[in-house]
């Protein structure tokens, strides 16, 4: 939580004169949204030309901008920072894999990649990972020749 100063008579004139303090609120809000900010969980309220901003803001980065938006309009002399920030999730150290040797196929008189998906993959339908796995060799999954090693993705 913090209070900060700014100066009343400088900054974006927002206001019109006469507003009520809920459509004071609501003018800095718009007005902080404007820039892109995500004000969906943030509340603001206006009482004395102060505004104060609670709820939850993105980041850190995003919770002093709003700040700072919100103190930047003419007619508001301080702001009250009540806004927390999202946790983020711990990073955890992933787990060293083992690497995958890759595995080779030497293409056979017959062959066709959708005949090696089967064997390789059960599916005939997946020639495209092989396909993918050896392209630019490959230029086109048709034009496969015996002797020829290909890259068999896992």
């Amino acid at each position: 939580m913090g209070l900060g100063s700014f100066l009343k008579n400088v900054g974006e004139k927002i206001f019109g004169g006469g507003e009520t303090p809920e459509e004071q609120a609501q003018k800095v809000k718009n007005h902080v949204a404007k820039y892109g900010f995500d004000t969906s969980g943030i509340t603001f309220t206006v009482k004395d030309d102060k505004v104060t901003i609670s709820g939850e803001a993105k980041d850190w980065e995003q919770k002093g901008k709003i700040y700072v938006a919100a103190g930047n309009v003419e007619g508001i002399d301080g702001v009250t920072d009540n806004m927390t920030v999202k946790a983020t999730p711990v990073q955890t150290a992933t787990p060293v894999q083992t690497p995958v040797q890759p595995k080779y196929h030497t293409v056979q008189s017959g062959e066709s990649l959708s005949k090696i998906s089967k064997e390789v993959y059960g599916d005939a339908n997946a020639y495209n990972k092989i396909f993918e796995a050896n392209k630019p060799m490959l230029s086109d999954p048709d034009k496969i020749y015996p002797g020829q090693v290909l890259v068999i993705p896992q």
